[in-house]
């Protein structure tokens, strides 16, 4: 259940970090990397790539999406390609899990509502792709997120909408396009604990316009990140020196609209904002600091500039580590030129490379 090679669940937390990404996915792996970096990530567990592969053979799902992949041919419509890829996600949707996995997935998440001593913990169910979150980034954004899922049948309803995702019409007329076969890439699905969120956001440890190097930049909103990352929301935005630590900017925004849990629904949905919140600045200066010192360390340990999704939960206290629901490399970087010149800064259209995509489960 710990392990990696054929096992169906594995854990953030007991996976080893150099076989994480194979078994877990781009995501998933990426966060197992973090925590044995000492980086403050949520507690879960992922549903491996071997899981899928093993759903797809034993279920007969293999042939019958080869057969409606076939049925496109060499250059199909995007009306054709929608079709398709409605028709895949309806199969995965009435195709159930079985026995014996369905009994793990239980199992693992009964032991993440231990771990958290909490009854039907509220999870995210992610979608972990191999070579999802890749430096071009080609896959960014097009594979599904459930947030606010709790219950182990719900979460499985969500395990089976994810794997879904992997045939969303903008991922197959990739591949299509590329010639890639879709066993090239399978996925695997991380369910981990929805953090209850005071603030949440993103950052980046240059600036997304101009790739100047010498600050981090944070957008930040009250409650769930998916306001922000989704471009429905105009984030309060932070602009802080990398080698001094200096506040260089803090523009407070009218923020009209927060991500909120609905226990009704069981979801976090958008709600409209509360209208004594909508124009309160959201980051004291310590927790400021407290993401900047976070972005930093994970940009040490890559190499690389990054980009972070982070959550500041309700029970945090000053002097506590944020914690980090996903990290990956900086896509949106421009050359020297580019930066020399003028550019107006977008949140909307930055958001449209994230992958924190919030949906109500399936047929619940």
């Amino acid at each position: 259940m710990t392990g990696g090679g054929g096992a169906s669940v594995v854990w953030v937390d007991g996976v080893d970090a150099d076989t994480a990404v194979a078994v877990a996915g781009s995501k998933m792996g990426r966060l197992t990397d973090l925590h044995h970096s000492g980086v403050e990530v949520p507690d879960g567990f992922a549903v491996t790539v071997e899981a899928y592969r093993r759903h797809c053979a034993e279920t007969g799902l293999d042939g019958r999406i080869s057969e409606v992949i076939a049925g496109l041919g060499d250059a199909p419509s995007d009306a054709e390609v929608e079709t398709a890829s409605a028709r895949i996600r309806e199969l995965f949707g009435s195709t159930p899990m079985s026995e014996r996995l369905a009994a793990e997935l239980t199992e693992a998440y009964e032991e993440l509502c231990l771990r958290r001593t909490e009854v039907n913990v509220p999870t995210a169910v992610r979608s972990s792709a191999t070579g999802e979150d890749a430096a071009d980034a080609s896959f960014a954004g097009i594979f599904d997120t459930y947030l606010g899922v709790s219950g182990p049948e719900r979460v499985i309803d969500a395990v089976r909408a994810c794997w879904g995702s992997l045939f969303t019409a903008r991922a197959l007329a990739y591949r299509l396009r590329k010639g890639i076969s879709h066993h090239d890439m399978p996925i695997a699905v991380g369910v981990i604990e929805l953090i209850h969120a005071r603030a949440s956001g993103v950052a980046f440890s240059v600036h997304p316009v101009t790739g100047k190097p010498d600050r981090v930049v944070i957008e930040t909103n009250w409650g769930w990140g998916e306001a922000v990352v989704q471009g429905v929301v105009d984030p309060d935005h932070i602009e802080v020196g990398k080698t001094d630590g200096r506040l260089l900017k803090y523009t407070v925004a009218h923020k009209r609209i927060v991500s909120a849990f609905d226990y009704a629904l069981g979801q976090v949905t958008e709600i409209d904002m509360p209208e004594k919140l909508a124009d309160r600045q959201v980051l004291d200066e310590e927790q400021v600091s407290a993401i900047v010192a976070a972005v930093l360390r994970i940009e040490e340990h890559y190499g690389y500039p990054v980009d972070v999704e982070w959550v500041i939960s309700r029970h945090r206290r000053a002097g506590d580590p944020v914690c980090i629901v996903q990290s990956r490399p900086v896509t949106v970087v421009q050359s020297a030129a580019e930066a020399a010149a003028p550019a107006a800064y977008d949140p909307v259209a930055l958001a449209q490379k994230y992958v924190f995509s919030g949906k109500a489960v399936p047929g619940r």
